[in-house]
């Protein structure tokens, strides 16, 4: 019994005991001067304040981070920024449609070819053409090239494209499948 007693205590004082900091190691830092900032680094956390957090388990599926700020495009097409390249959110009827730039944020280069990479719901193969109110055509200079798998995660199948938009303006990027269509509107400079 007296040793299950001395276990106790010093687990409890193990667990309350703090290390002093060393007074001397305080007493020669100079303070800064009255308005200056201090580029000092702050006094080191007490150990039980950085503890780190559980890990998560294998199978749950972490969040994506959300957009860190949001541009409008054109013609109510809003373009979300964040941590990686820019995506659309398009129009859909009977599918829901996401677009992933492979470019700066819109206004997208003119002349240029640009990749996007595209996810929608429905059904059947995906039929993809761009154009001005004009009726101008943009060049698909390749795909749609349906993807196996991505990390990117987002409702629907994934197919990847290449564009080159000849000409300045508000471009109507449309995608039609058997069962579902929808569109998003891009800037071009």
């Amino acid at each position: 019994m007296k040793w299950l007693m001395m276990v106790a205590l010093l687990v409890v004082a193990g667990c309350s005991a703090e290390v002093p900091s060393a007074p001397e190691a305080r007493a020669t830092m100079p303070s800064p001067a009255p308005g200056a900032r201090s580029v000092l680094p702050s006094p080191a956390p007490k150990a039980r304040e950085t503890m780190p957090s559980p890990a998560p388990k294998a199978r749950e599926a972490m969040p994506s981070p959300g957009p860190t700020a949001t541009r409008a495009a054109c013609k109510g097409t809003s373009v979300l920024l964040g941590e990686g390249f820019p995506e659309v959110r398009g129009t859909g009827q009977g599918a829901e449609l996401w677009g992933l730039l492979f470019a700066p944020a819109p206004p997208l280069a003119r002349g240029e070819e640009i990749k996007i990479v595209w996810r929608m719901t429905g059904e059947g193969p995906l039929r993809v053409r761009a154009t001005l109110p004009d009726g101008t055509p943009a060049e698909l200079a390749w795909g749609p090239e349906q993807h196996d798998g991505s990390s990117w995660h987002k409702p629907g199948q994934e197919w990847g494209t290449g564009f080159v938009f000849p000409k300045r303006g508000c471009w109507k990027v449309e995608l039609t499948r058997t069962r579902g269509s929808g569109y998003v509107w891009l800037p071009v400079r």
